[in-house]
């Protein structure tokens, strides 16, 4: 008989309008890593902020049963005390505040009324030391890169004596090697007896660690599987996850490519606060009418720094070089400037700098194009709920009117948004930074379907992606970065994985 850390039975969720979780059950096995998979707005966040609390008792009907026994959550508070600490996508720490201090924050060593640093910074150190995590305490938490700070709020996970970890989309953000690093903490700490949940849209992480994985769909509970006999395929959790066959993870696509749009020549970038550090050296490409560029690199080889550069000089100081746009030299010193010669960056942070997630899918929609939808200083507001409302209908924005918050709907339906701010900038060059981030393979396919309608329509779509599949599947063309510097570019019909990977490495070479 199975020993369940948890089960959650007939877990029913409604907001305004929607129904987020139907009757969803979930059983975890005590010791397991258990993934919960599932499309963007399949209600896999929803359910765990239930079991958390962030959702507290009498906002959900069904029965909760933890550790074997039946549980009510009012708060967050009331599931840590229980041992269930969840590590959300957007992690909760304080980047001015040390190491010890986001540890410890809520939780302080303290005596008589005062904060035992000595013993704060000792028990902080030895949960760094089990994290793996070779830091000082009072390290600013804002000093180290996303791996870490990942390890950091584990740390706090286990300062807390915790028996169940969730974590959502722990490695979205998170280059190769510290994800391999955060994979093996977790077989670490399964080995510790602590249970752990993982939602993850990467199906290779999941079939390499989990030992059961969920499948959720449309906020009903489709079926667990058990991964330990090896004989569950990718293609497997995805026909669970869609409901059918994705026989092609990229659609078909014949390109058209006409004349040059977009050629930049030699441009460098200097770091905004450390003078004399270059982050993008030298770096000159083109890209034609109807072609999609991809640009590869590893993490800090410059890719975003080199886009959002261009774009008006969103980054860097000490800029330099050429951009021309149709053969003629034009000057893109300010946001407005760029868009005003047709050129858009969607960001790779969609949360952060892409959406205002507390204004409606309208307003995001109009953002970066008021000038179309106004005249005399007024915007006609009639116009901009249907030119919102036509971009819901045609980029299949899930959600019931365009007066829906951003900020509710899925990462997926963010993107689309994000994607629909700038088609109606109507550019001539749109700069996609990591535009499937954090997206199920449903919601993936969707977008790929975008970028090639937008190529068809003869824009010239540069593609930057940590993923070299995608690039692989989608690009007619590929740049690589290698510390700044464009190394090599590759069509994408004789590039494999490991001839990016070597000129993602090298050091020298420029390509012009």
């Amino acid at each position: 008989m199975s020993d369940h850390i948890l089960e959650m039975h007939s877990i029913t969720k409604t907001f305004p309008g929607v129904k987020a979780l139907q009757d969803v059950t979930l059983n975890v096995e005590r010791g397991e890593i258990h993934a919960i998979c599932g499309e963007n707005g399949a209600g896999k966040s929803t359910l765990m902020k239930v079991l958390s609390g962030v959702y507290p008792a009498g906002t959900y009907d069904g029965d909760i049963v933890f550790d074997g026994e039946k549980v009510e959550f009012g708060s967050i508070n009331d599931s840590e005390d229980k041992g269930i600490v969840i590590i959300h996508q957007e992690l909760a720490l304080v980047p001015f505040l040390s190491v010890a201090e986001n540890i410890f924050l809520g939780n302080e060593r303290s005596a008589r009324g005062l904060i035992d640093w000595n013993k704060a910074n000792s028990d902080a150190a030895a949960l760094l030391a089990r994290v793996g995590l070779d830091e000082l305490p009072v390290t600013p938490v804002g000093q180290l890169g996303v791996g870490k700070q990942q390890l950091v709020e584990i740390a706090k996970a286990l300062s807390k004596r915790v028996k169940l970890l969730i974590l959502d989309e722990p490695t979205a953000a998170l280059n190769d090697s510290d994800s391999e690093h955060l994979l093996g903490l977790l077989r670490q700490l399964q080995e510790q007896g602590i249970t752990s949940i993982m939602i993850s849209h990467k199906l290779g992480e999941i079939a390499s660690i989990a030992d059961s994985t969920t499948i959720i769909r449309d906020g009903r509970t489709i079926e667990t599987l058990d991964m330990r006999g090896g004989g569950v395929t990718q293609e497997r959790i995805i026909k669970g996850m869609v409901g059918r066959e994705l026989d092609q993870r990229y659609p078909d696509h014949v390109a058209n490519v006409g004349d040059e749009v977009l050629r930049v020549e030699d441009w460098t970038v200097h770091h905004p606060t450390q003078p004399g550090r270059v982050v993008v050296d030298g770096a000159s490409l083109n890209v034609r009418a109807g072609e999609i560029v991809g640009i590869a690199g590893l993490m800090g080889a410059g890719r975003t720094e080199l886009a959002m550069s261009l774009f008006g000089r969103s980054y860097g100081r000490d800029i330099s070089g050429k951009v021309f746009l149709r053969g003629k030299e034009i000057r893109t010193r300010t946001v407005s400037e760029a868009i005003g010669h047709g050129i858009a960056y969607a960001t790779e942070d969609r949360k952060k700098y892409g959406l205002n997630l507390i204004e409606d899918i309208r307003r995001n929609v109009s953002a970066a194009s008021l000038d179309k939808l106004s005249q005399g200083g007024w915007v006609n507001g009639n116009e901009e709920v249907k030119v919102a409302e036509d971009y819901r209908r045609e980029m299949n924005i899930k959600a019931p009117t365009v007066m829906a918050l951003a900020g509710k709907l899925s990462g997926g339906n963010q993107q689309k948004v994000v994607l629909s701010k700038w088609i109606h900038t109507d550019p001539d060059v749109l700069i996609l930074d990591e535009p499937t981030r954090g997206i199920d393979v449903g919601a993936k396919y969707e977008i790929y379907t975008i970028i090639n309608r937008l190529a068809d329509e003869g824009k010239a779509v540069i593609v930057i992606s940590s993923e070299l599949p995608e690039l692989l599947g989608i690009c007619d063309r590929i740049y690589t970065l290698s510390a700044g510097r464009i190394t090599g570019v590759l069509p994408s019909s004789e590039a494999t994985q490991e001839s990016l990977m070597e000129l993602m490495t090298k050091e020298r070479d420029h390509v012009r």
